[in-house]
Parts: structure tokens; C-alpha cells; sequence
């Protein structure tokens, strides 16, 4: 009998063992990690990828993400994904030097192609207001990057993603079209939306309501005496029936402002965070439809939009 030589042995071992691993590495049906900067994103991804990926958010539900101060597990679970997601136009201000602990992951920015509307006043003033996905019509970009980027990662779910996000698009559409209804049903003069951030700039071009807040951005000067005062004066000349503020931030200042303006606090919209799965805004598309029903019932069109 012709044994073969120990080290040919060695090598064709270590060559199957490898083999192995890279076939197992790459088995089809092995869905993709996905992360992405925060719970908003993080939604509209698993919409889309539907069983195709794991996706998972950095920043937890109620997160304030402007600010966001990155955690070492961040980095770790960033490092361990195929593919990260971020929203763009400056949202994220931590997110590029957090990136750059990464190495070797691929990224897509959501944002790619949609044209901003600038931040109206403040050390922002003129830089893309980067709340884009507040507008339900321009989300369907958003849709259109996420599978874009997925397709892009795993081809062989092409077809599944296109699916998804084709299926998605078409809620998305039905929500914008029963909000385009709803909030139409505010009279004209009434049509002021009053938050503490300048988040809505979106919402409001695209549903036909002027813009009014306490700053522009979420930043370093949030509710100062200046900015309380310019609100004020704004609000006793248009007099809208109600004032809001956003989930991530202390509504404190917004509720001094509705004191001084004669007007009442309408309650907490949500921007920058999705709540947890027993909140009233678990999904993208329960944000936009519980924003709508707080504008609604503080203006006292709530029953008339019915």
C-alpha cells in the first residue's frame, strides 16, 4: 500500500478546513448584518430587508442621536456588520469620526439624491436641515437607498428586496395620502406648527403649514431667553391654538413659551426617535400617523378629519 506523505496530508487538510469555512462563510441563505445610526433608519431597513437581514439600530429607542456620544460596543457591533446605514446631511455629527474606527465595512448614506431644504436661522443657518424623513414622499427615497444598498451587499436577494420595498412604498404612499386629507381639514390661518426644534421643515412644505420653533437644530443653545422671546412674539401675531415639542428633548422652555403666547402645550411629537414596541410610535409609519393625530386633536380637527 502507498501511504501518502505526512506533510501532503497537513496540507490537504488545512486546504478542505478552508474550504469549508469559506463555503460556510458564504452559504446562500445567510442573511447579512445591517446596522444602522439610529431606531428611525433602523425600521425602514427591516421593512425592506424583511427576512433578508439582521438590522439592528446603534442608538436605542427615545435616543437623542444629534449628539450621540458612541460607546465601545458601538464600534464592536458597527465592526461585525456587512453593512451600516446613516442618514447624512450632518444629522449625525458623531458618526465620521465613529466610522473611522471601522474598518473594512461597507456604508451607505440614505440621503444620497434627495435635495435638502437649508436650516433657516442660527449657526446652522443655510446647511441642509437634515430631518428628511419627517416628509412621507421623500422616505421613499430612504426605500429606494435601502434596497439600492442591500441589492448592492447580497444580489442573490435582489429580487426579495425589490419586493420589500416596492410593498413598503405603497404604505408609505397611503399614509401620506390620508395625512395630505387630514391635515388639510386645519383652517388656512390656523396652519402654524410651533416645536421646540426646526425638525418639521419637510412635514410642513409638503402639507402646506408655516414653520415656527424655539431653535433651529438641536445643538449647544436650546431654549434661550432669546429664542423664547422670538417664539412669542411670533406666536401672538399668528396665534395658532397649540404649541408642540419633540420626545428627545426638555419641553420646559416650549411650555414657558405657551404661558407667555396665550396659547396651550398640544403635546410631544417624534422626530429623531422611535419609541419602544408598547410606545405610540414603534414604526416610521406610526410616527407620522401618531405626529398627526397630536397636530390634529391640539388644533381641534381631530373629529372633523374623521
Amino acid at each position: 500500500m502507498i501511504r501518502p506523505h505526512p506533510r501532503r496530508v497537513l496540507l490537504g487538510a488545512l486546504l478542505a478546513g478552508a474550504t469549508a469555512a469559506s463555503s460556510q462563510a458564504s452559504t446562500p441563505g445567510a442573511p447579512k448584518r445591517v446596522v444602522a445610526t439610529f431606531t428611525v433608519l433602523a425600521d425602514m431597513a427591516r421593512n425592506v430587508a424583511g427576512d433578508g437581514a439582521i438590522v439592528e439600530s446603534l442608538t436605542r429607542p427615545g435616543a437623542e442621536i444629534h449628539d450621540y456620544d458612541p460607546t465601545p460596543q458601538d464600534v464592536v457591533r458597527a465592526q461585525a456588520a456587512d453593512l451600516v446605514l446613516w442618514n447624512g446631511l450632518g444629522l449625525e455629527r458623531w458618526f465620521e469620526r465613529f466610522f473611522s474606527r471601522v474598518s473594512g465595512v461597507r456604508q451607505a448614506v440614505l440621503t444620497d439624491g434627495i435635495a435638502p431644504i437649508g436650516i433657516g436661522a442660527g449657526p446652522y443657518q443655510n446647511l441642509p436641515n437634515p430631518h428628511a424623513w419627517m416628509s412621507p414622499s421623500v422616505a421613499l427615497a430612504y426605500v429606494e437607498n435601502i434596497r439600492k444598498a442591500l441589492t448592492e451587499l447580497d444580489p442573490a436577494r435582489a429580487a426579495l428586496f425589490a419586493a420589500n420595498a416596492a410593498s413598503y412604498s405603497e404604505r408609505i404612499r397611503a399614509v401620506d395620502a390620508t395625512l395630505r386629507e387630514r391635515l388639510a381639514t386645519i383652517p388656512e390661518e390656523r396652519r402654524v406648527l410651533a416645536t421646540c426644534e426646526g425638525a418639521f421643515s419637510y412635514l410642513t412644505r409638503d402639507y402646506g403649514l408655516r414653520e415656527a420653533y424655539l431653535w433651529p437644530i438641536n445643538a449647544e443653545d436650546e431654549g434661550t431667553p432669546r429664542q423664547v422671546r422670538a417664539l412669542i412674539d411670533t406666536l401672538r401675531r399668528t396665534r395658532p391654538p397649540a404649541v408642540f415639542c419633540e420626545s428627545t428633548v426638555n419641553d420646559r422652555p416650549m411650555r414657558q413659551v405657551a404661558r407667555e403666547a396665550r396659547t396651550r402645550f398640544g403635546g410631544v411629537l417624534h422626530v429623531d426617535s422611535l419609541t419602544g414596541q408598547d410606545g405610540p410610535a414603534p414604526s416610521y409609519l406610526r410616527l407620522i400617523e401618531t405626529n398627526a393625530d397630536t397636530i390634529l386633536q391640539a388644533f381641534g380637527a381631530g373629529e372633523a378629519s374623521r
